[in-house]
């Protein structure tokens, strides 16, 4: 089985499933691409691979933990609520 690259994948989330199918307002566009921007760049620090360079398999559930830990505790972001941290893990499991 051949899996699907994940640019490929963020790319089709963004412009099909968000703009097409959803007709989501670009406020809602650009927070979607904006927590994806920071997902890349901390896959390319713990992973060591170019965004080009990731698959899907790559953002296992153990690793999203991971991103969020550094969105919470570093980057001193944190959820309001549980739900907050939920919501974060449902934009990056959608299609």
């Amino acid at each position: 089985m051949i899996s699907a690259s994940f640019p490929s994948l963020l790319q089709s989330f963004l412009t099909d499933r968000l703009l097409r199918q959803r007709a989501a307002s670009p406020h809602t566009i650009a927070g979607y691409r904006d927590c994806f921007r920071l997902l890349l760049q901390f896959a390319k620090e713990k992973l060591g691979k170019m965004p080009s360079q990731l698959k899907i398999e790559d953002l296992d559930a153990p690793f999203i933990v991971l991103f969020l830990e550094h969105l919470e505790r570093p980057r001193k972001n944190k959820p309001l609520v549980m739900t907050s941290r939920n919501h974060t893990i449902a934009h990056l499991a959608s299609r």
